[in-house]
Parts: C-alpha cells; structure tokens; sequence
C-alpha cells in the first residue's frame, strides 16, 4: 500500500472581468479554510500587476498572493505565483518567472514566444503546492471567455484542467449588468468549460436581498448552476489591494474613514504608480487623512506629499512636470520653515526617492531610450543610474540619522524590503547639510533627509508599516504644527489579521460554504 500522501483538494476562483473582486474572494476562502483547520496555499499561476511582493527569500510575486498567503499564516513562495507580468513602457512589459526578472517582451511576442513553454513552468509549480498543502484555493484572471486569448490560456480554464479544479464564477453586481456578465461568460464557453462551473458568486451588492431574490431565481432556473453567494459590498475593509484601478473611486478623495483627522497627506497618483500599498499603514491612522491626487486642483495644502513607488521613474518624473504638480512640490519644499508659510513634509519613496535627487541616467535602455538623462527635483543631493539587473531583498536595520529630529528616534528598529533597477549614489561637492536615515544590517546606511528633516527619502517599501517609526514621523509633522503628539500606537499587522476574520466572517454569513467544501472533495465544514 502506498504511503504517498494525497494530492491536495482544489477550488478556483473566476470572473466575468478583471476586478471583479476575485482577489478579496479568494483571500475570504483562503482564510475560513485556514480557520477551519486545513493546510491551505493560495495559487494564482499568471499575474499582472505593479504592486509586487516580496518573499522571504528575496523574490518578486504579485502582491495578491503574498496577502493571500499571510491570511492563510504561511510564508509566500514564488511557486504561489509562477510568472508576473509588470507593464513598463507602452505594449512592453517585464516577465518574472519565480521571482527573478526573465527578459522584457511586447504583448504579442509574450504570447508568441513565451506562453507555449509556459505550461511547463505553471504546472511544476502547482504540483509542488498540492504535495505540500491540503488544500490550493486557485485565483483566475481577467475572464475565461476571452475568445483572442484562449489559444494559449494558462490562467483560467486550461488552469482548471490541470489543476482538476472545480470552478466558482465572480460577478461584480455594483457596476451593473450582473445577470447579463454571468449568462454570456456561460454563452462564450465550451460545453466542457461550462461543466466545470459549479456555482455564481455576486459581489459588492448593496441593498435589499429580498430585491434580487427574483434575479436569482432567473439565473439558476436558466442556467442550472446555483448561486453560492452574494457578497456585500465592504468599503475600508483594511485588505492590501493589488490593481491601482481601486484608485479610481478617490480621485482626490480621503481613503479610510477618518472624520477627525489632524493630519492631511497627499500621495501622487502619477499613470505608473507601482507599490500603493506603501500608504495603506498611514490610512489606518485616526488623525490621519490620505488623498491620491492627480492634478494641481487636487493638491491643495496638505502637511505631507509622498511620491511613492513607479514601475518608470523617468516617465511620471515627466508627468509631474507636466501636470504642474513638481513646482508645487519645489515650493512647498522651499517655504518650509519660512515664517509665514505653512510646512509640509516631502517624501519618496523608491521611484519617488529617486525623482528628489538631482540626476537621472539611463545608459542602457532601461525605463526609455538608451543615453536618456533627465533632471530631477534637486532636493536632495543623489544621482541614480538604472541597470537592467533588479535588487529584490528583504531587508532591516535601525534610525541612525544626525538630524536633530529625526535622532530622536535613533535605534528604532526598521523593516521592509527593495525592488528597484537603479543605483543611487550621493553626490559629494554639494554644500546643502543631508543626513542618512537608516544603518541597515549590512553595515550600509539607506535613505537621505536634508538639513530641516522635511525632505527625506528611501528605497525600503513599507517603511510606513513600522509602527514605531510612522507614528514617530507623524508626531514630527504634529509638533511643527502646535499639536500634542500622539503616544498610543496601534499595530498595523494586528489590524490586517483582524480584518482577515472580519472579511471571512462576512463571506462565511453570506456564502454556502458546505457547498463549496462539497464541490472540492472536502469533508463538511466543521473544526478539524
């Protein structure tokens, strides 16, 4: 008899569009079963995406997966996510293959030249996380009836194939014409990708169930295939997003729900904005108030403007002129500290980091044309050169700053990690006073803040995610204002694992999860 151990049980997660919600649903699934007692890993086999995540053995994944992974409290692999896809320059985007940068390709030599070996890749990695795990709850992408993109699909139903995986369908009812996505995505598909759906998910709805009952009467008796949920439409639910698109909803708006805000901080949404997730810590603030903003209308007067992560420095550099939105940055920057004006903090971060410094260079063809320079906003005395290989590294260290304010915080420790193609070096000969921020554990120092401590800068993303050192920034900019500072700190990791129970809470009240435990194989849902 053979002491082989069981494959793990599947279930896959599809929909009728791209955000449509199969990220938050999945990550839901993810953590009842993980609740429940199983030994559950979150799969998704292609991704694209610019906000990244990076795993503990210094690579690259999409930023979905790595959530996913800490809902169900197991350290993110790249097996997990196989291939990421980062756009970069129009039609042009660079493929990772588990984790590491593979070669840059267009979209129609993507799908040429790579896809037809890509089976191999995707399958391996798979069948690596049904040995190890009890259970792979699997996320699609897009849609299954793309008819020009089903010849070589590796994401949705030939995903499900392979990975003899029972297939839930995701609408999303809040933009409207539900009923309508779900029967024509059935219409579009091949009798035996139709008999792998095995029940309709409704998400974000608002309102009266009872309304929709009838609605759902229809789609069952038309279809035959159950609905196993409607799931309530869930603002602020404090869950990393992946896709910049949740954006849209803001433009310019407060995220969070913070009415008695103090604090006022203005992120640049520049086109090519990469790692948001940086700004969800800030969010979580009580005295707090963040806004994306995109034009100089927008701006207004805040207390902080961070530039964040960009998958193409050069390019939203360019941007951020164009818009006006840099001479607004020079001149908040340049009236700190002159009486008579209000003060404002000015950060970057990565790609935001590199815009403050003085020089840009592209040698090699990296983000433009190869020999590209550009001019940066010269607050901060650094020159960055891009390179085709990328750092991806966890790393940490402690405050280790000279300037007066910041040295208050001094030993703090400091976590997060890089993923970035430039080099950044300062440039000596310059009379301004700068400061490292950070002494990282590789003896290196990291960051730069200038001689008032208002312009500062580094390439560690989630550096806001440290409780001591956000809350500790915060109070420098409510001390510049006359406000007392803030002593209570509340964790942000905390918040994100209870927001985990409240999404699988709210999934589990509104969805049939003894029928999906059915269609996977499982044993009913009870503790295991």
């Amino acid at each position: 008899m053979s002491s082989e151990r069981p494959k793990a049980r599947t279930i896959m997660l599809q929909g009728t569009a791209s955000d449509v919600g199969k990220s938050i649903v999945t990550t839901a699934l993810c953590r009842i079963l993980k609740q429940d007692g199983w030994k559950v890993a979150p799969y998704k086999s292609q991704n694209m995406a610019l906000n990244s995540y990076v795993t503990m053995d210094g690579k690259e994944i999409g930023r979905a997966q790595g959530v996913q992974a800490e809902a169900c409290e197991v350290a993110a692999t790249t097996d997990m996510n196989p291939i990421l896809i980062k756009p970069m320059k129009e039609m042009n985007a660079q493929i990772v293959v588990h984790g590491k940068p593979y070669t840059q390709l267009s979209a129609r030599d993507y799908r040429s030249e790579f896809l037809p070996f890509a089976k191999t890749t995707v399958v391996a990695a798979l069948e690596r996380l049904r040995a190890e795990y009890e259970v792979v709850v699997i996320e699609g992408a897009g849609s299954p009836a793309e008819i020009n993109l089903k010849q070589n699909d590796i994401v949705n139903m030939n995903l499900a194939a392979w990975a003899e995986a029972p297939v839930l369908l995701v609408a999303d009812i809040d933009r409207g014409g539900v009923f309508a996505s779900l029967v024509g995505t059935l219409e579009l598909l091949e009798p035996h990708e139709r008999d792998r759906v095995k029940g309709f998910i409704i998400n974000k709805f608002r309102g009266d169930l009872s309304l929709l009952q009838p609605g759902l009467d229809w789609l069952e008796e038309r279809t035959g295939i159950p609905v196993v949920g409607v799931l309530p439409y869930l603002p602020n639910i404090d869950i990393e997003q992946e896709d910049s698109v949740v954006l849209d909803a803001y433009k310019g708006k407060a995220l969070g729900d913070n009415e008695a805000y103090e604090l006022d901080i203005a992120v640049i949404r520049y086109p090519r904005i990469s790692n948001f997730t940086d700004i969800d810590a800030l969010v979580a603030e009580q005295d707090v108030r963040v806004r994306y903003v995109q034009s100089l209308a927008e701006l207004g007067t805040p207390d902080g403007i961070i530039l964040p992560g960009t998958k193409n420095t050069m390019d939203d550099l360019r941007f951020l002129r164009e818009s006006g939105l840099a001479d607004a940055i020079l001149t908040f920057a340049h009236d700190n500290g002159d009486e008579g004006h209000s003060s404002c903090d000015i950060v970057g971060i990565c790609g935001g980091y590199q815009m403050l410094g003085e020089q840009l260079l592209d040698p090699h063809g990296v983000e433009v044309e190869a020999g590209a320079e550009a001019l940066g906003l010269s607050l901060l005395p650094l020159q960055t050169t891009f390179y085709a290989e990328k750092k991806t590294e966890r790393v940490q260290g402690v405050i280790d700053c000279s300037q007066p304010q910041w040295g208050q915080g001094n030993g703090t420790a400091i976590t997060g990690y890089e993923i970035h193609m430039g080099q950044t070096i300062r440039l000596d000969g310059k009379k301004e006073s700068v400061y490292p921020l950070f002494q990282m554990s590789d003896h290196r120092a990291e960051g730069l803040a200038s001689a008032n401590g208002q312009v500062w800068g580094t390439y560690l993303h989630g550096v806001f995610h440290n409780d001591v050192f956000r809350r500790q920034w915060l109070n420098q900019i409510r001390t510049r204002k006359g406000l007392r500072a803030i002593e209570d700190i509340v964790p942000f990791a905390d918040r994100q694992q209870l927001a985990f129970d409240r999404l699988a809470d709210e999934t589990r009240n509104s969805m049939n999860i003894a029928f999906i435990y059915e269609i996977a194989g499982l044993p009913a849902p009870t503790t295991k």
